[in-house]
């Protein structure tokens, strides 16, 4: 006798895509996809476009705060023997304030937005618990080399390699600019290397936004990649999230044996049970304090109406035969429900019956 067997439950591959759990626990932990270089680039040309609307009124304030202290430069022992320090240098604060926070605040902001772009808002603070983990020698000796860190070094020293190619392509072209920086005067000098430096820096930026796309694709598909599953992860977690069938079958077993032990403690409160005779059997009550109409106590069919027919004997409650009555009322009422309107008569008919024997038997 040759057994087959599905190999594939018992294999630990990953080849299934995560589950939307698996990749909300993961993002909880805050594990997600997203590029470092995109913030920086988007920042560094933010900054820089900032600088372009208003680098002009910025050297306008950087030359008139250097001929302010000029004293100072000429003359810095006599400044600090003579001068205000105090008042010099809560100059030289403010101004340093005034011109870099600006800068600092668009940075910022460009770098929220992207971060926010890249994943939405996130809050945890899983990255930032203090684990034992991270401080094991040998751990961080096998992170060193492992595929990860190797990926990583290659993606650093690629790119540092085409952005100082982007450089010293763009130097090259301003090298005479550069060369005659020297016969210029103050503002000239200025006006030159911001020029220089700006197109550097823009065209570094948009050399670094566009390596970041593709790095942003490439962390996209390595998370996924993290979070893929196989097929016993799959189960598990249908478990965890569901319960265990078996458990749970189990549970709505226990739940069934106390409905039918709670029914038929309420069968000897009966007024009367209709019967099939042998396949159905409901229990019925008439109490004008709860209601106008007879209510259902217990209701079933072979077995249990077996049982009911047993514990109505035992306590002396009326069993009447209706065959067409028993069926209607098992098929349309609910245990615990009213008898509809359109039943009153028959049951109505039964229940006098019912009510006449008991007069019988007391005379």
């Amino acid at each position: 006798m040759i057994l087959k067997y599905n190999l594939q439950l018992f294999s630990e591959e990953k080849t299934e895509q995560p589950t939307s759990k698996k990749i909300r626990d993961a993002r909880q932990k805050g594990q997600v996809a997203k590029s470092k270089d995109l913030a920086a680039a988007v920042g560094l040309l933010a900054v820089f476009f900032t600088l372009s609307q208003y680098g002009s009124y910025m050297v306008e304030q950087l030359f008139g705060f250097f001929y302010r202290t000029a004293d100072f430069m000429v003359s810095p022992e006599a400044f600090f023997v003579n001068g205000d320090v105090n008042k010099y240098f809560s100059e030289i604060l403010f101004f340093i304030l005034k011109l870099s926070l600006p800068l600092l605040g668009v940075a910022l902001i460009a770098g929220v937005l992207t971060n926010y772009a890249q994943i939405g808002f996130l809050f945890s603070v899983e990255t930032i618990q203090p684990k034992l983990s991270k401080i094991n020698p040998l751990k961080g000796f096998k992170n060193m080399f492992s595929m990860k860190s190797l990926v990583e070094l290659v993606k650093s020293v690629t790119k540092s390699a085409l952005l100082l190619y982007v450089a010293i392509s763009y130097v090259r072209q301003h090298l005479k600019e550069l060369i005659l920086v020297f016969e210029l005067q103050p503002r000239q000098t200025v006006a030159v290397m911001w020029n220089i430096t700006y197109g550097l820096v823009i065209r570094c930026a948009i050399f670094l936004f566009i390596i970041a796309l593709f790095d942003f694709a490439y962390q996209k598909w390595k998370n996924n990649k993290d979070l893929m599953m196989s097929k016993q992860e799959i189960k598990d977690e249908y478990k965890q999230s569901e319960g265990d069938p078996q458990l749970k079958a189990k549970i709505k077993e226990k739940q069934r044996a106390f409905a039918m032990s709670r029914m038929m403690q309420e069968v000897p409160k009966a007024d009367v049970i209709i019967t099939n005779p042998t396949h159905f059997a409901v229990a019925l009550k008439y109490d004008q304090s709860i209601g106008e109409a007879p209510l259902v106590l217990a209701k079933g069919q072979d077995l249990i109406a077996k049982n009911i027919k047993k514990i109505a004997a035992e306590h002396e409650v009326p069993i009447v035969e209706n065959k067409p009555l028993a069926q209607t009322l098992y098929k349309t009422v609910d245990i615990g429900e009213f008898i509809p309107t359109e039943l009153y008569e028959a049951v109505a008919e039964v229940l006098a019956y019912v009510y006449n024997l008991k007069q019988e038997k007391k005379i």
